[in-house]
């Protein structure tokens, strides 16, 4: 029934009544059931409704912008006593966040309303640039090193952090690169499926790492093994594949001291005599003050001191101390639905590049979003993401806004997706045009029936 609602929802032509008609006629077939035919019923309706060609695109627009919004407020709220301690005023972070969020709202604009021919154009600019502005944070002197990784490149007014696009870049490279090689029917063979795709990936990797950040790393693997799972690499190769990646991340946690100790703070419950994992507990003790319904908004007791990052890398512990379980649980809802719409944008189109795009950039946000919950849970390392389009930080807004945009891009190109803002479109003009009409009709009154017309 599932495939067959798809296909149904992807006829562009109905009329703006037959969602209600369908869900009448739902509703009548299972009234007479009882309460297990009720609770059909309400499974009709969702299935229905997931199920439109517009869905994924109105899930995104939606569950960004409440994202955008929470994490906003989070972020004001949690980040007040670090900026009266500093000597700013209450709102500068959240100023500057705002700032962020507005200039990352133009680029989710910009990258929506382009077609996806044009973001095939950019993708070299796109993948040189990330490149270079990479090399140029390697070079000592001219990249920042703030909390022992050298990831940025400082502007006077403000700081850049490139490894955030260099996510973007392997979005748009892959997909391009897998796109054009399905369409010569070259991937059949291991030279065309690796080449140059992995060897771009893994410069991208070094460049990464040479500064030190780990996590954007994670992310950036975690992207390659779903491009490769999406042009159907065999399983061997995913197996030798994470073979070589638990190697080089264990000789990567051995050799730097502080990855060891972030590795040993997973599941901690208690302090132990040397402080190691003063952020990872203080982390869990947030979540515990937290209960169901929290704190209240800007009545967090951790935020004084004993929660570090508590505005980015620990945005998630404050929302769960001053939210509760209720405002967690729907942020985790709210990514997932996230979630939900990319994959269904991956899996509803025939482009190769579409497919490959929205399911690298899918893979991205939630990868990233997971990684950053399992550290604020205590379940993960502490990996030092920021949460996407939540947590402070204006290249980690700006990126993840990009890939917004570039979602919806491509949800926006689908054929059911065309139609039905097309027929939209259409419709709007009518009810415009009929609004200027209608009034001017019903003001105009009907002359009355003259003497002659009477006699007759």
């Amino acid at each position: 029934m599932a495939g067959q609602g798809r296909a149904d929802s992807s006829a562009p032509e109905r009329g703006a009544a037959e969602p209600w008609r369908v869900i009448s006629a739902t509703t009548t077939k299972y009234k007479s059931a009882g309460p297990l035919g009720r609770l059909g019923a309400l499974r009709a309706r969702v299935r229905y409704w997931l199920d439109r060609p517009l869905t994924p695109y109105l899930l995104i627009v939606g569950t960004t912008l409440l994202l955008l919004v929470l994490g906003l407020m989070m972020v004001f709220s949690a980040s007040q006593i670090l900026a009266l301690g500093q000597h700013h005023s209450a709102q500068y972070y959240f100023l500057k966040q705002l700032i962020a969020a507005i200039l990352g709202l133009v680029l989710l604009i910009g990258f929506a309303a382009v077609p996806v021919a044009v973001l095939r154009v950019i993708v070299y600019p796109v993948m040189i640039g990330v490149i270079g502005a990479l090399a140029l944070v390697a070079v000592p002197g001219v990249g920042v090193r703030i909390n022992g990784n050298q990831n940025w490149l400082d502007f006077g007014f403000f700081q850049f952090q490139p490894s955030e696009f260099a996510k973007l870049a392997l979005v748009l490279w892959g997909a391009d690169l897998l796109a054009r090689k399905q369409r010569a029917g070259t991937l059949t063979t291991w030279k065309h499926l690796l080449v140059p795709l992995v060897p771009g990936a893994l410069l991208l990797l070094a460049l990464i790492m040479l500064g030190g950040d780990m996590g954007t790393s994670m992310i950036l693997v975690a992207m390659l093994f779903a491009l490769l799972w999406m042009v159907g690499a065999p399983l061997r190769l995913f197996v030798a594949t994470l073979g070589v990646a638990v190697v080089v991340c264990t000789a990567l946690v051995v050799t730097v001291p502080h990855r060891a100790e972030r590795l040993a703070c997973i599941g901690v419950t208690k302090l132990d005599p040397e402080g190691a994992c003063f952020q990872a507990l203080h982390g869990v003790y947030s979540f515990a003050l937290g209960g169901g319904f929290g704190a209240g908004l800007g009545a967090g007791v951790e935020k004084w001191g004993q929660l570090p990052e508590a505005h980015t890398d620990f945005i998630f512990a404050a929302t769960g101390e001053e939210l509760g379980l209720v405002g967690t649980l729907s942020v985790i809802g709210l990514f997932a639905a996230l979630g939900y719409a990319g994959i269904r944008v991956a899996i509803g189109t025939k482009d190769s590049f579409v497919r490959y795009a929205a399911g690298a950039a899918t893979t991205w946000i939630t990868a990233q979003a997971v990684i950053n919950l399992g550290s604020a849970l205590g379940l993960l390392p502490i990996a030092g993401v920021p949460l996407p389009l939540f947590s402070y930080g204006g290249s980690a807004m700006l990126s993840a806004m990009s890939a917004i945009g570039v979602l919806l891009c491509l949800a926006r190109s689908t054929s059911g997706a065309k139609a039905a803002l097309a027929a939209r479109s259409k419709n709007s003009r009518i009810r415009r045009r009929l609004a200027r009409v209608l009034p001017r009709r019903r003001t105009t009154a009907r002359p009355a029936p003259g003497p002659a017309r009477r006699e007759r």
